[in-house]
């Protein structure tokens, strides 16, 4: 068989190291950087001009005879292009929609995860301002399916975690509600491989379950995710989801008025954000501050180690003077404090809340303090020192009274307080102790008279002996 000649340049193009390249790898290489350089020059014009942009990437896509990388990426930037930049959502569906198909082989899983994370971000942040309900529903939908058709149930999940926080964050409780039942099916099942992905996949359910019953103010579902949350035990969890799950049980405890439960709950959420960096730890230090006081407890809640790098932050500087008012029982100073820093005390609807609380707390410590050298004052004296009217006055008295924390009267006609002297006082524990001692002396006297009789009849002393 003859064979054709070649020339010493193909010679060296076909062989080099001892390896044969054929005319196909070489064109193919070309093919490549003709494509890479398109793109690069599709994406310098993004910002000057992106219609233009936009027909550049198109044209990398059509020319692409396989789905490759570069049509991936051009089609990441179409779709950000048409989002937020040209506000053309519907069409951006549409290359997203395609985009989504190169992610069964043309792209590695881990780069079309990020990619989709990247673009269900912002077609649900407020970047390209307010998003119809109709879109979102339809960029997810979207994904799910492609999702589901590849089998990709760890993004799957993921994805609808997604879509459940932005329904919370928008209060649409309805659509939300569907989400967490579709993701409490997902974690059903036994296989102890995936016990640890899906307690941790659980306790993200609950965080956004018990935020919702919370916003609801649905306090006994919120109990109830609180409880089964804390029965989830193979789990490696975030901290922010359990910053989230921590705080929302404080405000429970809070609602319960059980102030050291809810103290515990928030200093967790607050190392659990600390730990995760997130700004909700400042907010959630001063519901701890709030929650300390109310306990009436003496330790200052920044002498912890956790706490203390926090204590001269300006946005909890107005809460570390209220703590040292409190700790003083100043109550003026703690009332200027709270007049002052409205924007960081009292804006807070939570804090607010309580805050009446508080003032009453402190103010029933300050009036003990007041009438302890008195054994009469005027309910007019004891108002203006208090700087509220007489009828609050006369209503932390009776409370006092009625706790047996001031031993006195109120004369309502003279509208005074008359204390019992220290000797009547003195006079009336004695009278106590003697007739809790008569009373046990009455119970001995008994108890003896009652063992004597029962020996008598056991041994028979003092019987007549039978004939």
């Amino acid at each position: 068989m003859m064979m054709m000649p070649i020339t010493c340049k193909e010679a060296r193009t076909r062989l080099d190291y001892g390896f044969a390249y054929s005319d196909d790898d070489d064109a193919d290489e070309e093919g490549s950087a003709d494509v890479e350089n398109m793109y690069y020059t599709a994406k310098s014009k993004k910002e000057d001009n992106p219609e233009q942009a936009l027909k550049e990437f198109r044209a990398i896509v059509e020319k692409e005879e396989e789905k490759g990388d570069w049509g991936f990426k051009a089609l990441k930037q179409s779709t950000k292009l048409l989002f937020l930049t040209l506000h053309r959502p519907a069409e951006a569906l549409q290359t997203y929609t395609e985009l989504l198909s190169y992610t069964k082989s043309a792209v590695t899983r881990n780069y079309a995860e990020k990619t989709i994370n990247g673009i269900l971000d912002y077609v649900g942040g407020s970047k390209s301002g307010p998003v119809e309900v109709e879109i979102l529903e339809r960029f997810y939908e979207a994904t799910k399916a492609a999702l589901a058709e590849a089998k990709n149930d760890r993004l799957s999940a993921k994805t609808n975690l997604k879509l459940a926080k932005l329904w919370l964050d928008r209060k649409e409780y309805g659509r939300l509600q569907k989400i967490l039942q579709e993701l409490h099916r997902a974690t059903t099942g036994d296989n102890a491989d995936d016990q640890a992905q899906k307690g941790t996949q659980l306790l993200e359910i609950y965080a956004l379950e018990i935020q919702m019953h919370n916003e609801r103010r649905n306090f006994k579902k919120l109990k109830e995710i609180y409880n089964a949350s804390n029965s989830v035990r193979s789990a490696i969890p975030h901290p922010r989801i359990m910053g989230v799950i921590k705080e929302c049980g404080g405000k429970m405890w809070m609602g319960e008025r059980q102030w050291n439960r809810a103290s515990e709950d928030f200093f967790d959420s607050f190392k659990n954000y600390d730990e995760a960096g997130s700004p909700q730890r400042i907010q959630v230090l001063k519901y701890l501050v709030l929650a300390n006081m109310l306990t009436g407890s003496e330790v200052n809640p920044f002498d912890s180690q956790e706490t203390k790098p926090y204590k001269n932050d300006p946005q909890i500087k107005a809460m570390t003077d209220l703590v040292d008012a409190y700790q003083r029982r100043e109550v003026h100073a703690a009332e200027k404090i709270l007049r002052e820093n409205k924007s960081t005390i009292m804006d807070d609807p939570f804090i607010k809340q309580y805050i009446g609380e508080l003032l009453r707390s402190l103010r029933t410590q300050y009036l003990i303090d007041l009438i302890k050298p008195y054994t009469r004052l005027e309910l007019t004296f004891l108002a203006k020192q208090l700087n509220v009217d007489h009828e609050e006055v006369e209503e932390l008295l009776i409370g006092l009274i009625l706790e047996g924390k001031v031993e006195g009267r109120i004369d309502q006609v003279s509208m005074r307080l008359e204390l019992e002297p220290k000797h009547s006082l003195q006079k009336k524990r004695y009278a106590a102790l003697d007739r809790w001692t008569a009373a046990l002396e009455s119970i001995h006297t008994t108890v003896l008279g009652k063992n004597q009789s029962g020996q008598r009849g056991d041994f028979g002393f003092g019987l007549p002996g039978e004939m």
